[in-house]
């Protein structure tokens, strides 16, 4: 039982799923007043107590700084990926280049490497087709990739993992990052 988390703790943890339970509830009701909210209060306090979710531990920590840094770039890239991607359709009509370039990433942690996979697939135009877990290699699909470029697709990948990891990375996974392993 030492490792048993004190109750308290264990609700103050559970906060962030009550609020967003209540969102959920709010948003499907399509209103927002006074008895919608509380009962969807009394909702998430009911699933979350009857369906405990179980802590996981990914020894991830939550750097809010470095975090709105990476929300900045997954937002800009979402826009410039866009309007690459309208480019793409209006300017080769169908006869757009594309290819799958094999990027390695640093870091071994399986969250980790969803999170970057996910962030790469988030915008139009590249999206990871298969991960090879043993190898820490993503295959990425670009849209509009000549012949040479395949090195851009690869630093953008390090360069998302780097920011990844400084939101929500240990210390020595930042320390690997910087290092630049490759």
């Amino acid at each position: 039982m030492g490792d048993r988390m004190p109750r308290h703790k264990r609700l103050v943890r559970r906060i962030p799923l009550v609020i967003w339970l209540t969102a959920v509830w709010v948003l499907l009701w399509g209103k927002f007043d006074a008895g919608t909210l509380f009962f969807g209060v009394v909702v998430s306090l009911l699933v979350t107590l009857l369906f405990p979710v179980p802590m996981l531990r990914t020894g991830m920590v939550l750097r809010p700084l470095p975090a709105a840094r990476l929300v900045a770039y997954l937002a800009w890239d979402l826009v410039i990926s866009t309007v690459r991607v309208a480019w793409q359709a209006v300017s080769h009509r169908g006869d757009a280049k594309a290819g799958i370039v094999a990027a390695t990433l640093n870091v071994d942690s399986d969250h980790l490497i969803a999170i970057v996979a996910s962030g790469v697939s988030l915008a139009p135009g590249k999206f990871v087709l298969q991960i090879d877990r043993a190898n820490r290699t993503c295959y990425v699909y670009a849209l509009g990739l000549r012949p040479g470029e395949e090195d851009s697709v690869r630093r953008e990948m390090r360069f998302l993992e780097r920011l990844v990891v400084d939101a929500v990375g240990s210390t020595g996974q930042r320390e690997l990052v910087r290092g630049g392993a490759e």
